[in-house]
């Protein structure tokens, strides 16, 4: 069964949605707030994702950027705003599609119905690598969840090991210290928060890095941070 996750703070726009999806055979998920749509979808497996984007606690442009960096599922905003700079921001953090309410229930079907069916049928196709190898002796194997340096396996906590992957799956791309946080920890970060610079400084001793000369983890000073490790062929 088609799994779909719908994050939604209208009460009444919810209900209709889920009651009409679930008439055509689909099992929704309801959550009423970005940072329990974020949980939902951590949590679980979803085919589809719809959003909101004026959203309590975390708002629909946030979440869809959380959503995309860790899954390529199909993401459609759907959202009250008309103006072309907010689709068009939605649209280059990921989203796949953008409903403008109101929107009849006849539309909101044969959009979903057909992202699901382009996903189905590339879903699968590449199988994604699990084991990388980069510069310095750094290996970072996915599946086994395990870090090496010159083939000495490296203790990390699970923070720790989230935030190397975020940064080492999305090369040269710089995360702010809130881009982090929401993504490891999954909340929505606070001023005066020094979490993430403490888990950095953490993870880079674990990995023998220095912060003058990073071989990996480089600090974009006023901004984040950014992987640059050289993947080895």
């Amino acid at each position: 069964m088609v799994s779909i996750l719908l994050v939604e703070d209208d009460k009444e726009i919810a209900r209709i949605c889920r009651d009409h999806l679930s008439r055509n055979g689909m099992r929704v998920t309801w959550a009423s707030t970005g940072l329990e749509g974020w949980e939902d979808f951590k949590q679980a497996s979803y085919d589809l994702v719809l959003v909101d984007l004026m959203l309590p606690e975390m708002d629909g442009f946030q979440l869809c950027k959380n959503i995309r960096l860790s899954s390529d599922v199909p993401l459609l905003i759907i959202s009250a705003k008309q103006e072309d700079e907010a689709k068009i921001k939605g649209l280059d953090l990921g989203a796949d599609d953008y409903i403008t309410k109101p929107f009849s229930l006849v539309e909101l079907t044969a959009r979903v119905n057909s992202h699901l069916r382009r996903y189905q049928r590339y879903q699968g196709i590449e199988v994604a690598e699990k084991r990388f190898s980069f510069n310095d002796g750094l290996v970072i194997d996915l599946e086994q969840r395990m870090v090496k340096v010159d083939d000495s396996e490296k203790s990390l906590t699970s923070k720790e090991f989230a935030m190397l992957q975020l940064l080492m799956t999305h090369p040269c791309r710089t995360f702010s210290k809130s881009e982090l946080y929401a993504q490891v920890w999954g909340e929505v970060d606070v001023d005066g928060n020094n979490t993430i610079n403490v888990h950095i400084k953490s993870l880079r001793k674990k990995l023998g890095e220095h912060l003058k000369e990073p071989k990996w983890i480089e600090t974009v000073w006023g901004t984040g941070y950014r992987f640059i490790g050289e993947t080895l062929s």
